[in-house]
């Protein structure tokens, strides 16, 4: 899962620096930083705030950061028939 990097695309979509979106927010900078970086994971209220300036539902959010790694052995090859086309889908209708 790679929740980190779909949050900083999404950010930098939005043209917010890392500090400005902190702010928006209500974290440091820093703790931004290690988010984007996946070196801290937020607790889910603060990923609610997160998706919430970000205005994409968290749910979404979450099924933005899945890849193949995170799928069981069994389900992988459908995953990687319709993951990607539900992503782009997503992207389409989010704008993200």
């Amino acid at each position: 899962m790679d929740l980190g990097t779909v949050i900083k695309n999404n950010r930098k979509q939005k043209g917010q620096t890392q500090e400005e979106f902190a702010r928006a927010c209500g974290i440091t900078q820093t703790y931004l930083s290690q988010i984007e970086g996946n070196k801290k994971e937020p607790n889910l209220s603060t990923l609610k705030v997160i998706s919430d300036e970000l205005e994409i539902p968290l749910p979404v959010l979450f099924f933005m950061s899945i890849d193949s790694e995170d799928v069981p052995v069994e389900k992988k090859e459908q995953f990687e028939n319709i993951g990607p086309k539900v992503k782009a889908l997503i992207s389409d209708f989010f704008g993200v």
